[in-house]
């Protein structure tokens, strides 16, 4: 589970966590800024856990799986 998270689903934002973590954990060793290294952190947790701003699917809206083949019935109720 940890493997396939960790290998999977690389998309532009995950990229874009990683490498502003990456650069921001730089600048956090060199300029001896405690505050920059738990940032860079955060942003490295969230490149390496593919999560967003508040979890997994919080600011994503959900997908929805159309079956075509399966056709329902639609009842309507007259109303007077």
């Amino acid at each position: 589970m940890i493997k396939q998270t960790l290998f999977t689903g690389w998309h532009f934002m995950r990229w874009l966590r990683l490498i502003v973590g990456v650069f921001i954990g730089i600048q956090a060793i060199t300029m001896h800024l405690p505050m920059s290294g738990f940032i860079a952190a955060f942003f490295l947790f969230q490149a390496a856990t593919n999560t967003g701003c508040c979890g997994t699917t919080s600011c994503s809206a959900p997908t929805i799986k159309v079956n075509p083949t399966k056709i329902e019935e639609i009842q309507y109720e007259e109303i007077k």
